[in-house]
């Protein structure tokens, strides 16, 4: 089976062989507001294996009844019937499940949340994502959603400090969604907002761990702000592990900070670590994809 993770950034595409294991087969950047570059993209990849199925895992949701794909990172894609479009163009079938939702079921399955009963993944990425786990089955919810912490008015005015924070407009029409100010993104965005300079995410993680005032108090800021609504997300499905995707998960150390804040908001107290580093740091969302697509088979 052919697979490929339809990111904010890039787009990532893999081969699930017959003995269960994925074979990465590489990336290129998303063109994420041009739709006939996007499936040019896909294209290329997948007619060298005329016929195969595609499975796609999507930075957005799908509502399983109309087949409309709502993407707040790829305007391309927004508001269109996806699947039945994209298997008309390329000629082959077309499942598509929500990235996070591809995550956490890899993770739940293989990786990080194996033994675990509930687990809650989600993704730290071009925008904030999660999926819900739960006894082995993803959850999925009315209209395709499940587990999507990422949107919702949530954004605090001000940090505990005083200082004003502003609600950062989300594309998915909101204000102050955490995908808004949590993703690598937002990150930036809030580090302008507190007066630093026009910095990369990586370069504003870097300063905090080089001891930069100003890349200090954007990621405590940050941590902040995502720590509440994560955890209420934490008590409401009653994860136990909360495995961690996305371009911010490649800085453990500040995961490791978030991970202090949430466990000092929740319910359940644990010394444990509660959110862990993904298994499958760059094909969870292949993996997951190609899995799901292979269970509805």
């Amino acid at each position: 089976m052919l697979c490929a993770d339809i990111g904010g950034s890039f787009l990532k595409f893999g081969i699930l062989q017959a003995d269960g294991t994925l074979r990465p087969a590489g990336r290129v950047p998303t063109p994420a507001r041009d739709r006939d570059a996007f499936v040019l993209a896909l294209r290329r990849f997948a007619d060298d294996a005329p016929g195969v199925p595609l499975a796609l895992s999507l930075a957005g949701t799908v509502d399983p009844d109309s087949g409309t794909a709502q993407c707040a990172n790829i305007p391309c894609l927004n508001g269109r019937p996806l699947a039945a479009q994209l298997a008309a163009a390329l000629n082959r079938p077309v499942r598509i499940d929500n990235d996070a939702d591809c995550f956490a079921f890899a993770e739940a399955t293989r990786g990080a949340g194996q033994g675990h009963r509930v687990v809650f993944g989600i993704i730290l990425g071009s925008g904030v994502g999660g999926g819900l786990v739960a006894d082995g089955r993803l959850v999925r919810g009315a209209g395709g959603v499940g587990g999507e912490w990422g949107h919702g008015p949530v954004a605090m005015s001000q940090l505990a400090d005083g200082t004003a924070v502003p609600r950062f407009p989300c594309g998915c029409g909101q204000r102050g969604c955490a995908d808004s100010f949590g993703s690598a993104r937002g990150l930036e965005r809030l580090h302008a907002a507190l007066g630093g300079a026009a910095l990369s995410s990586p370069a504003i993680v870097q300063g905090w761990r080089d001891g930069d005032a100003a890349a200090g108090r954007s990621v405590a800021a940050w941590v902040e702000m995502l720590s509440g609504p994560l955890a209420m997300a934490v008590n409401l499905c009653g994860a136990s592990v909360v495995p961690v995707g996305g371009g911010l998960s490649n800085a453990p150390d500040l995961i490791a900070a978030l991970d202090a804040a949430v466990r000092a908001r929740i319910l359940r107290r644990t010394a444990e670590p509660l959110l862990r580093p993904s298994s499958f740091p760059d094909t969870a969302g292949l993996l997951g994809a190609a899995m799901l697509a292979a269970h509805a088979a």
